[in-house]
């Protein structure tokens, strides 16, 4: 485990969110996403009666079909159980989503067309994993494009460079987090013009015995 040991504690829900991204037969992308909720105990429920323990509150599902240009060329939505008997009426109007590309601003764009009243708030949630998955879906999918299949292997740093690339390059990533941050050796070893850490020491060569 790796957090600190917590002290005793009794556990009273559980949130999950599962995300994956598919490539169809198409050429299109699948972006699916699952949020659940749930309690350790059983409680009783205007709407539904009584929700026994474990039992979903929440069960919800969204799925984005994305272009390889970052499009989305539909979006559907379910919710196949909720605390409410209205909330499924939200599901339809994340079809909204269709024509918006995944960039920056889209989060935004994507809130402003199922907010409020029109939408859902655990789906909305959803959105931001989503296209962070996109990114992850799609660009390796379009950079294994690039470089003949099983030549470079994933995780090299030739496969990370053309994923870069298809995200934007240097300009789009650098400064997002601490791993692309200007000091940072993944930037001295990409991009070392951009390189604002500590110059490496050479190696002191090692005297014969």
């Amino acid at each position: 485990m790796p957090l600190t040991p917590s002290g005793a504690r009794e556990p009273l829900h559980t949130r999950r969110i599962e995300i994956n991204g598919y490539r169809r037969a198409d050429g299109l992308f699948d972006i699916e996403g699952r949020l659940t909720d749930t309690k350790p105990y059983g409680f009783p429920s205007h709407d539904r009666g009584y929700v026994d323990a474990g039992e979903p509150i929440h069960d919800l599902w969204l799925r984005m079909t994305v272009s390889e240009r970052m499009e989305i060329v539909a979006c559907e939505a379910a919710s196949d159980r909720t605390p409410y008997a209205v909330c499924p009426q939200a599901a339809p109007n994340f079809a909204a989503l269709a024509g918006l590309h995944i960039r920056p601003g889209f989060l935004r764009e994507a809130t402003n067309r199922v907010r409020g009243t029109l939408g859902c708030t655990h789906l909305r949630e959803m959105l931001q994993q989503m296209a962070t998955t996109a990114f992850q879906t799609i660009n390796p999918a379009r950079a294994r494009k690039d470089i003949k299949e099983g030549s470079v292997p994933p995780g090299s740093d030739k496969f990370d460079a053309k994923i870069a690339e298809k995200m934007g390059g240097a300009p789009a990533i650098v400064g997002t987090c601490l791993a692309y941050g200007t000091d940072s050796p993944v930037i001295q070893r990409r991009w070392p013009h951009l390189y604002t850490g500590k110059a490496s020491e050479p190696e002191v060569p090692q005297a014969a015995d």
